[in-house]
């Protein structure tokens, strides 16, 4: 046994703490002793780095009358303990990849010049290891996208990993990737500054007050949602007598007891507290403080990534002469999850020290043998807290206006604190989300209710601190909190060999395998072709040429009816939803500011009843979208009915032949885009002729009672045609072939109606109007002034072949030798013959994009360090002219 483990089991027999930080002890200013003030416009709860990051950048913005509250101390949360890791490089996500570079220059640069204060923040540089080949190709993806983005992203040989960090063993390291600019900060330097910076701006922060609950009430306006009017802070003169804070504005900051603070107000926030494990050793010979962070996240048998073993799967720095060892390991334990003690302050947990042993170990054995031989001076546990999906929970709360949030960092809360921080205040300034970033994937309008439930905490949170060093491939499904939400085909599709996505809870067939074939036994993963590919090539094929069944109940549904139904919902969407009745439009629907924020189709079933159909991870942002406009002067109701509704796609050119034999309703003359309820055998459902697959096809919408037996009923008949059933593999195949948009992968709230290439959904002389018009009037005529977009969504298309990788996100696009965009959503189209994808081109020498800019431009994909010849178009690569949709 090394010294360093004697070490750690002599830790265990004695008391050993982590030093707080005295800065952090002493109060900011004498602003505990001052009377609280009975008025704010926006108060935020929470003192850690979000909430000094928010408020700071409130002040900046010029909104007065700020006020902080933090119930103990400015960091005594987990703020205090953050190993302050500044790694830019690592996230295929554009947002976060953002945020990262805007923290950092605010760390590096800004608040010291602003403050006078130093953030700790020290260049030493960064290098992620790469210790097996499927990691060396994903890292190799991520770093031409960061490229793209800027990110200064080096890839290294082991040797020079080794010259860099001498410290570690280099004979598994394939490579290294480095990034010269990246290093180290001091949580609590930072926080310190953003405070005082802050304070310069107007804000006032106040220590050692308990906000006891945030008051609401129904609007004058509207009927629904609550609003916000102020919170309560307790009284420590009367405690019988909370003292009451007028406030139209409330931001949760308030880290992991961000969710119980939520509850008070009715508001969901997920997020959990996970023990985080890191280790200081004692000082070590040679050590040189400049030496960079190295993350060395290799198995430890060097070959498969979800390996059952321990793992290496660590984060080391400098930390003075010693070293700082920090752990992810591959199942994480909650803590606390009934309830986060409220005088929890500057705390530490006690450690797990029989799991937390063979982590160690194993982790010794990437460092060189003489780093053994060194003692442990602390072995620190403090919680951190994350979400079910390992993504922030920022944004309005879709159940309360005027309640914000920003919690649940998932460990990067330092790193992104910044941005974090810019982006909500710039929120909350507008009262819009930001248009310079996309704020679809940590919009906290993305959760459900069970998902704060505490089993689901408990398992979940294990799981998502685990993937934060796993290798997650292409299609990664989370394993635990599944079966949640089933629809009412699950067994009739289980006995289909259905292999299961979770999707926003649900439980939806991805692909399904032949009779015969074990569809758990899906083969490695792999970023090529998978061992499911010849199925899903299958279901893919069946659409185009024959038919196929789709079970679409995941579908977020909603029914708006009322006298004013068809005015309202023509005053928020794009095209003209309220003409003629049984007719189904796709529309988009726009915020204030003309970006986009749902893309969906509303159907008129009667003069006052409308069926409102969106994307399942849009579920409460579109239901929010509605009541968040409606007032007392509209005769309206939305009713969530996505649990009445089964839905059925029959996709394909004989869907209609297969429909005719099921219903006594003349199919023949059932035009695109009609929509009525027709007789299925003994049942009834509601017919829309619709497609997102690019052929004839038809969505039913069936009372869940009557559902199973159309599911039987259709099953049966299809057997004469060869009914295919098919999955979200080959969905996604098949709409990108056509072009089809996604909202939340392909379009998000970055990207406006005529960017996108949906303009063709507006309809500028409809009366009224709808929301966001001048807007787009405005951009439209600023394009013809110059000849044209410098902004928008085309196709991509590039040969591969069987041994190539496949197209995902994030793959780089390259026009006469520049980057210019990236894959926003890829998939392989089976028909078109090669890897599939949309991307947001954007100009940068001033040429419009049209025609004759694609026509002239050289064109390659870089995927993984190698660049593809590829075709792009303005139009999809299949059916352009819609033949297929309306025969």
């Amino acid at each position: 046994m090394s010294l360093l483990s004697r070490s750690l089991r002599a830790l265990h027999n004695r008391n050993h703490h982590a030093l707080v930080p005295l800065r952090a002890l002493a109060s900011l200013s004498t602003q505990r002793q001052l009377r609280v003030p009975t008025e704010a416009n926006v108060v935020v709860v929470g003192g850690g780095i979000i909430g000094t990051s928010v408020a700071y950048h409130l002040g900046k913005l010029g909104i007065s009358d700020v006020l902080l509250l933090e119930k103990d101390r400015l960091t005594s949360g987990t703020t205090w303990h953050a190993a302050s890791l500044m790694t830019s490089f690592g996230s295929l996500s554009s947002s976060s990849i953002d945020m990262r570079k805007y923290t950092k220059n605010l760390y590096w640069e800004v608040l010291p010049a602003e403050t006078g204060l130093e953030t700790g923040f020290m260049d030493i540089g960064f290098i992620e290891v790469a210790c097996d080949e499927d990691r060396l190709h994903y890292y190799r993806r991520v770093a031409a996208f960061n490229r793209f983005l800027g990110i200064d992203v080096e890839e290294i040989s082991r040797d020079m990993v080794k010259e860099k960090f001498p410290l570690t063993t280099n004979d598994d390291i394939l490579a290294g990737f480095y990034v010269a600019d990246d290093g180290r900060a001091n949580a609590t330097d930072i926080t310190m500054a953003l405070a005082k910076g802050a304070k310069q701006y107007g804000v006032k922060i106040m220590e050692g007050q308990t906000v006891l609950g945030v008051s609401t009430t129904k609007t004058t306006e509207t009927g629904f949602p609550k609003q916000v009017t102020g919170v309560t802070v307790a009284n420590p003169e009367d405690p019988d007598s909370p003292i009451e804070i007028n406030a139209p504005i409330v931001v949760n900051c308030a880290g992991m007891w961000a969710r119980q603070f939520g509850e008070m107000a009715g508001v969901l926030v997920p997020n959990q507290a996970a023990e985080h494990y890191y280790l200081v050793t004692e000082e070590i010979p040679g050590l040189d403080p400049r030496w960079p962070v190295l993350e060395d996240v290799r198995p430890t048998d060097g070959i498969h990534p979800f390996t059952a073993l321990p793992s290496k799967c660590i984060y080391m720095r400098p930390e003075g002469r010693g070293l700082l060892v920090g752990f992810f390991e591959r199942e994480g334990a909650p803590w606390n999850a009934s309830k986060i003690p409220d005088d929890f302050s500057f705390g530490q947990i006690d450690p797990d020290w029989d799991r937390m042993g063979p982590y160690l170990e194993t982790a010794m054995e990437r460092l060189v043998p003489e780093v053994h031989n060194v003692g442990i001076k602390t072995f620190f546990c403090g919680p951190e807290s994350f979400t079910p999906d390992s993504s922030p929970c920022v944004g309005q709360s879709p159940d309360v206006q005027n309640y914000f949030v920003a919690a649940g960092l998932n460990s990067i809360g330092i790193l992104t604190g910044g941005g974090i921080g810019k982006t909500l205040a710039a929120w909350i300034h507008k009262g819009l989300p930001p248009s310079d970033i996309d704020v679809t994937a940590i919009n906290v309008d993305r959760f459900h209710s069970y998902q704060s439930n505490i089993d689901y905490r408990k398992r979940r949170v294990g799981e998502v601190l685990g993937n934060t060093y796993r290798l997650l491939y292409p299609g990664h499904q989370p394993k635990t909190c599944r079966g949640i939400k089933k629809s009412v085909f699950h067994d009739q599709l289980v006995g289909q060999n259905a292999y299961f996505h979770d999707v926003s809870g649900w439980e939806s067939p991805g692909w399904f395998a032949p009779k015969g074939v074990d569809r758990k036994a899906v083969g490695k993963d792999t970023f090529g072709r998978p061992e499911y590919f010849p199925y899903w090539e299958a279901e893919h094929n069946a659409c185009r040429e024959n038919v196929a069944l789709f079970d679409m109940s995941f579908m977020s549904k909603f029914l708006v009816q009322g006298y004013d139904a068809g005015k309202f919902l023509n005053h928020l969407s794009t095209a003209n939803v309220d003409g003629p009745s049984s007719t189904i439009t796709y529309t988009q629907w726009l915020n204030e500011d003309g970006y986009l924020e749902g893309d969906l189709t509303v159907t008129k079933l009667s003069e006052e009843k409308f069926l409102v159909v969106a994307t399942d991870t849009m579920h409460n942002h579109v239901r929010a979208h509605m009541t968040s406009r409606l007032s007392r002067d509209w005769h309206v109701a939305v009713t969530d009915v996505t649990a009445q509704y089964a839905q059925l796609n029959l996709q394909g050119p004989k869907s209609r032949d297969l429909l005719q034999m099921l219903t006594s309703r003349d199919m023949s003359n059932f035009v695109f885009r009609r929509a009525e309820e027709i007789d299925i055998g003994l049942a009834r459902s509601i017919c829309t002729r619709i497609t997102y697959v690019g052929e004839l096809g038809y969505e039913l919408f069936i009372p869940v009672e009557q559902a199973t037996y159309v599911y039987d009923h259709i099953t049966e008949m299809g057997e004469s045609f060869g009914l295919q059933h098919a999955g979200l593999k080959a969905l996604g195949s098949l709409r990108l072939e056509k072009g089809y948009r996604d909202y939340g992968h392909d379009i998000d709230t970055t990207d406006t109606v005529v960017e996108a290439g949906l303009a063709f959904t507006c309809d500028f002389e409809k009366e009224g109007g709808f929301v966001g018009r001048e807007h787009v009037l405005a951009e439209k005529a600023e394009a013809k002034k110059n000849g044209g977009r410098f902004r928008r969504m085309a196709s991509v298309l590039v040969p591969l072949g069987p041994a190539d990788p496949l197209l995902y996100h994030g793959e780089v696009l390259w026009r006469n030798g520049e980057p210019i965009s990236d894959i926003r959503s890829g998939s392989y189209g089976h028909t078109v013959g090669g890897g599939i994808g949309l991307t947001m081109l954007h100009s940068k020498n001033g040429q419009p994009i049209n025609r004759d800019y694609i026509q002239s431009g050289h064109w390659e994909l870089e995927i993984a360090n190698k660049k593809y010849p590829c075709s792009v178009s303005l139009s999809s690569f299949y059916d352009p002219k819609n033949v297929r949709i309306k025969g």
